[in-house]
């Protein structure tokens, strides 16, 4: 199971929360490679989960930028 941020989450952030979050993610990233390349990463998937968590920021940032709504299904 993916410990990953879910875009229905993300959509209830206003600006400066996505942010913040997108920052959080970038560090969490620059940390996990950094335990990558010294050897002492245990779970690999968490590299994965979080690129995937900071291209869905970028792309929600980016529909707002662009005022694209997207319908939730239910």
């Amino acid at each position: 199971m993916a410990a990953g941020i879910k875009a229905t989450e993300l959509r209830e952030l206003n600006d400066e929360d996505l942010v913040a979050k997108l920052r959080e993610a970038k560090e969490e990233l620059f940390n996990l490679r950094f335990q990558a390349a010294t050897g002492q990463l245990e779970n690999h998937g968490r590299l994965k989960s979080v690129r995937k968590d900071i291209a869905r920021i970028y792309t929600l940032m980016r529909e707002r930028e662009l005022g694209i709504e997207t319908v939730e299904s239910a």
